[in-house]
C-alpha cells in the first residue's frame, strides 16, 4: 500500500550505490505515462557533458530511442530506479533498451503484484508495516522534535501509545501524526483533544485518510490553500521553490506578515508545509535551501478530493478536459494532445495550468481567454506551444505567465495591456525581444528572459539576455531581472530599481564597467548578480562594484582586469559571499591559493574553462567552510595538493576535464567528511593508478565516480 516507505528505501539505497555505476538514472514512471517520454528522460539521465543526447530525440519514436539507449549504455555498469510502476506494460515495453545489461541493476517500486512478479521470487521484497517499537520511535522522533533519543514524557505516553496504535505501522501516517502533535502543547489536555478528534475522523474514513485529513484540517487557511495548490502538479511532479513561492504570491495566498515582502512569506509557508510533513524536499541547492519539492500520491489523493469537493480546482493527468465542470477556478493537465478548442466556456477560471502540452494549443488558448476574464495564473511551461494568442491582452487580471521552454518566438504587443502582471517567465524560449510596452507593467516583480545560444554549453556566450526595454527604470517593484543585455544606458536604467535581489547581466563590455558597477553598489536588497563578459578576452574592472547589500551569490565569466582581487568585492565584501563561480577568469597563478584567504565562508565554488599554474595546493585552514568545490576544464593542472586541515566540512568535490591531471590528488584520503567524489574525463593514466592505490582507502565515500 502507499506510504509504507517503498520509494523511501529504494531513495536511500540508490543514493548510497549509484556511485558505484557510470550510469545511473531515478525515472518515476506513476499511473499515467508515456513510453516515449520515459526513454526520453532516461536517455537525458545516461548522457553526458563529453557525449551530449542527440539533437533529434524529442522526435525520435521508441525504436530509436531505444537504439540511442543501447548506444549508450553498451558494456556499462548502470543502476536504473523505475519508481512507482502501477502496469507490468510499463516495463516490458521499455526492457528492450535494457538489453544489454548484464552488469547492471534494475529496480522497481510498485503496489501491485503483478509488476512485482516480473522480478524472480528472490528479487522481491515486500515491505510490511513497522513493529510496536520502531513505530513509537519513529513517532516520538517528529512529535518532540528528537533525532538523538525517542523520549516521550511519561505522562504523554499512554495517549502517544494510543495515537501510534490507530497508525497501524504505517510510515507515513506515523510521521503525519508527529508533525501534527509537534505543534501542540506537551500536555494531557491538549494531545487527549486532538486524539479525540482523530477518532472521530476515523469513524469517517479508513486510518490514512483520517489522519492526513485531520493534519490538513489543523492547518491555517493560507497553508490549506498552498496545499490544495500543490495538488494541482501532475502526480509525482518536482515542483520548484521558487515557482511554488510566485504561483502563491499571484494567487494572493501569502498574507504580509510584520512588514516581510510577500514572497518572503511564501516561502515560510512553503517550510511550515515541510514540517508538517504535507510536502518532502527532492533537492536541496548549493546553499542548502529547498530547491525542489514534492507531494506524496495519498497526500495529493486527498487534496485533489478536498480541492473538488471545496471547487477550488481539479487537475487531470492524463491530457484531457473531458467532464470538466464549467464553474472550475483552477484547472490543470498534463501532456495536452488535443488542439480543438472547447466548446463551452470557464467564466470563474482563475488558474490554466498545462504542462508539457504536446499540442500547439493555440485554439484552446484563444478559447479559454475570450471566456475567462478572472484569469490570474498560466503555466505552460514546457509545452509545443509556439504562439501566444494577442487576446491575452484582454486579461486584466493576469498575475503569472509561465513560458519556460516552450517554442514560443515572440510576445504580442497587447501584453502592455496586463498592468497587474507579477510575473513573466520566458527562460529558454525564443524571444529575442521584449515588446515594447513592457516598461508599462508597474506591478512587474519577476522577469525571468535568458535563452540557450548554445545547449550543449560549450561557447562562451551559451546564454543570451534580451535587450532591456526602454522605460526599464520605471519597473521599480522588480525583484528578479534575469537576464539583461548590457547597454550605454543599462547603468542609468538600473539606478531607480531599488528592490532588485537578483540580476543577471551579460555582454558587458571594459566600457560598461563604471557606470555599471556604481549603479550595483547602491543596490541595498542584491543578493545573487551575475556578470558576463561580451566575449572570452574582454577584461573586466572590478574596481567600482562595493556592495552596500549582503552578496551572498556571485558567478562572473570572462576575464578580470589586473589587481582584481584587491578590489573591494575581494578585499571588503568577501567574506558575506557564501556561492562563488568563476569562469574564463584567468587568474594566473594558483587560484585555490590567492582565493582562499580573501571567501572564508564560502559553501560553494566553482572554476571552470580556467588556465592557471600546473600544481594547485589547498593550504591548512583554507575554505574553512567550503561544501562543494567544482574544477572542471582546467587544462593546465597536473597536480593537487590538499593539506591537513583544508576543506574540513566538504561534502562534494567534482573534478572534471582536467586531462593533464595524471597523479591522485595529495590528501585526499583525508577528507573524510567527504560524501561525493567525481574524478572524470582526466589523464589516459589516472583511472590505473587510482584503482591501483587508492580504490580501497576511499571506501568511505558514499558517491564514487572514477
Amino acid at each position: 500500500m502507499g506510504g509504507l516507505g517503498k520509494t523511501t528505501l529504494v531513495r536511500n539505497v540508490y543514493e548510497r550505490e549509484k556511485g558505484n555505476f557510470p550510469a545511473n538514472a531515478w525515472i518515476v514512471v506513476s499511473q499515467t505515462y508515456d513510453v516515449q517520454d520515459l526513454l526520453r528522460i532516461l536517455l537525458r539521465k545516461i548522457a553526458n557533458r563529453e557525449q551530449p543526447p542527440a539533437a533529434n530525440m524529442d522526435v525520435m519514436d521508441v525504436y530509436e530511442l531505444t537504439d540511442e539507449i543501447n548506444k549508450n549504455l553498451k558494456d556499462m555498469k548502470c543502476l536504473i530506479v523505475l519508481d512507482d510502476v502501477w502496469d507490468h506494460e510499463a516495463y516490458t515495453m521499455m526492457r528492450n533498451a535494457f538489453q544489454n545489461l548484464q552488469k547492471s541493476r534494475i529496480v522497481i517500486t510498485t503496489r501491485k503484484e503483478d509488476v512485482a512478479s516480473l522480478a524472480s521470487s528472490k528479487c522481491r521484497l515486500e515491505l510490511q508495516p513497522l513493529g510496536d517499537t520502531d513505530s513509537f520511535n519513529l513517532f516520538c522522533r517528529r512529535a518532540f522534535n528528537n533525532t538523538e533519543d525517542c523520549r516521550c514524557p511519561l505522562e504523554l505516553k499512554e495517549v502517544a501509545i494510543s495515537i501510534v496504535r490507530r497508525c497501524q505501522g504505517l510510515p507515513l501516517a506515523i510521521v503525519s501524526m508527529g508533525s501534527l502533535m509537534s505543534s501542540r502543547k506537551e500536555t494531557v489536555y491538549d494531545w487527549n483533544r486532538t486524539y479525540s478528534q482523530l477518532k472521530d475522523e476515523m469513524l469517517k474514513n479508513d486510518n490514512v485518510r483520517a489522519i492526513l485529513n485531520l493534519s490538513y484540517h489543523d492547518m491555517p487557511g493560507d497553508l490549506r490553500n498552498c496545499v490544495l495548490y500543490c495538488s494541482m502538479f501532475p502526480e509525482d511532479h518536482s515542483m520548484s521553490r521558487e515557482s511554488l513561492v510566485r504561483l502563491w504570491v499571484a494567487e494572493g495566498f501569502a498574507v504580509r506578515k510584520d512588514g516581510n515582502n510577500l514572497e518572503d512569506v511564501a516561502e515560510a509557508n512553503l517550510m511550515e508545509l515541510i514540517r508538517r510533513n504535507m510536502l518532502v524536499i527532492d533537492e536541496s541547492d548549493e546553499l542548502g535551501r529547498v530547491s525542489t519539492c514534492k507531494m506524496h500520491d495519498i497526500m495529493r489523493d486527498l487534496a485533489l478530493s478536498v480541492a473538488k469537493e471545496e471547487m477550488f480546482g481539479s487537475a487531470s493527468d492524463n491530457g484531457t478536459m473531458m467532464n470538466m465542470d464549467t464553474e472550475v477556478r483552477r484547472f490543470s493537465t498534463c501532456r495536452w494532445k488535443d488542439d480543438r478548442a472547447p466548446t463551452v466556456a470557464f467564466p470563474f477560471l482563475r488558474t490554466l495550468m498545462s504542462l508539457e502540452a504536446v499540442s500547439s494549443s493555440t485554439n484552446m488558448l484563444n478559447s479559454i481567454f475570450s471566456g475567462s476574464n478572472y484569469l490570474t495564473v498560466l503555466e505552460l511551461q514546457d509545452s509545443a506551444i509556439n504562439e501566444v494568442p494577442a487576446s491575452i491582452g484582454n486579461l486584466f487580471n493576469l498575475r503569472y505567465i509561465g513560458l519556460r521552454r516552450t517554442k514560443v518566438q515572440k510576445l504580442p504587443e497587447c501584453i502592455e495591456k496586463l498592468s497587474n502582471l507579477q510575473t513573466l517567465d520566458i527562460k529558454q524560449t525564443k524571444i529575442v525581444k521584449l515588446p515594447r510596452g513592457i516598461a508599462r507593467i508597474k506591478k512587474l516583480r519577476h522577469l525571468i528572459a535568458d535563452r540557450y545560444a548554445d545547449e550543449r554549453q560549450s561557447d562562451f556566450r551559451y546564454f543570451i539576455g534580451v535587450e532591456a526595454p526602454k522605460g526599464l527604470s520605471g519597473l521599480e517593484e522588480l525583484q528578479t531581472l534575469e537576464t539583461v543585455g548590457a547597454t550605454t544606458e543599462l547603468a542609468e536604467q538600473l539606478e531607480k530599481l531599488t528592490k532588485l535581489q537578483s540580476l543577471w547581466i551579460d555582454n558587458i563590455s571594459a566600457a560598461h564597467c563604471t557606470k555599471l558597477f556604481n549603479a550595483l553598489s547602491n543596490m541595498q536588497f542584491l543578493s545573487s548578480l551575475l556578470l558576463s563578459a561580451c566575449d572570452e578576452k574582454e577584461e573586466l574592472c572590478f574596481q567600482n562594484l562595493k556592495p552596500i547589500s549582503k552578496l551572498h551569490r556571485l558567478i562572473i565569466r570572462g576575464q578580470w582586469a589586473t589587481g582584481t582581487l584587491k578590489c573591494p568585492i575581494f578585499q571588503d565584501h568577501g567574506k558575506n559571499l557564501r556561492y562563488l563561480a568563476l569562469s574564463w577568469c584567468q587568474l594566473g597563478e594558483d587560484p585555490l591559493g590567492v582565493l582562499a584567504p580573501h571567501v572564508p565562508n564560502l559553501t560553494y565554488l566553482r572554476l571552470n574553462n580556467m588556465n592557471s599554474v600546473k600544481i594547485l595546493i589547498l593550504c591548512p585552514g583554507s575554505f574553512p567552510k567550503l561544501k562543494t568545490i567544482v574544477l572542471n576544464h582546467m587544462p593546465d593542472v597536473n597536480q593537487l595538493e590538499i593539506m591537513d586541515r583544508a576543506l574540513p566540512v566538504i561534502e562534494g568535490m567534482y573534478i572534471m576535464s582536467l586531462t593533464g591531471l595524471e597523479r591522485i590528488p595529495q590528501g585526499i584520503e583525508n577528507l573524510h567528511s567527504l560524501k561525493k567524489l567525481w574524478l572524470l574525463n582526466l589523464h589516459k593514466n589516472f583511472k590505473a593508478h587510482w584503482n591501483k592505490e587508492m580504490h580501497q582507502k576511499m571506501q568511505h565515500v558514499p558517491h564514487l565516480r572514477v
